[in-house]
């Protein structure tokens, strides 16, 4: 039977190449707050990669805007990105895994994780992606779990219907028949 440390190496060992996200955002250095603010409503995203030329030198989020000029009564379009952005870009290589990039977002307290190859971002993770992750996996051990549990039947009446069995389940502390389990599995 598995054992809590061993569902947690189940769900640290997902190449990160699996959940993150390509093709992330970006924006030039000298971009203004108000274009940057455009460009990440337009992609529906939180944060925007910081380019200098080509390079990635940090990253700007709602929070560094909310922060940095809003809280601060600025002119988004007179700041410019460069003078906001979060820097050094932290950033994690794709051949890391899904555990590997939880652990660098704590030690750095960060809630995205730009992913290099070869050097250049090819792709961004969150908090959010890494929680999915986690989520689905546990769902699918609870469902195996489920499967492989001997299930003990008892006699008597379906606290749900009212129905006499010789197979009533315990299942969210009510004794259930058969068709009851059956429409509580598909809700």
């Amino acid at each position: 039977m598995a054992n809590a440390r061993d569902t947690i190496y189940v769900e640290t060992r997902v190449p990160l190449k699996e959940v993150m996200r390509g093709s992330p955002t970006t924006i030039e250095a000298e971009a203004t707050v108000a274009k940057a603010a455009a460009r990440m409503c337009r992609s529906e995203v939180g944060s925007c990669i910081v380019l200098s030329g080509n390079v990635p030198i940090g990253i700007v989020t709602e929070q560094d805007m909310n922060c940095k000029v809003v809280a601060r009564d600025l002119k988004p379009s007179s700041i410019y990105v460069r003078e906001i952005m979060s820097t050094p870009l932290i950033t994690i290589d794709s051949e890391r895994t899904v555990g590997e990039a939880a652990q660098m977002m704590i030690r750095h307290r960060v809630r995205r994780l730009p992913v290099v190859e070869n050097g250049k971002v090819t792709g961004i993770v969150t908090v959010r992606d890494l929680l999915s992750v986690a989520n689905e996996l546990n769902e699918i051990m609870s469902d195996l779990i489920v499967i492989n549990r001997e299930e003990n039947y008892s006699m008597g009446v379906c606290d749900r219907c009212g129905k006499m069995s010789d197979s009533l389940v315990t299942m969210d502390a009510m004794m259930l028949c058969n068709d009851c389990r059956e429409e509580e599995r598909l809700r």
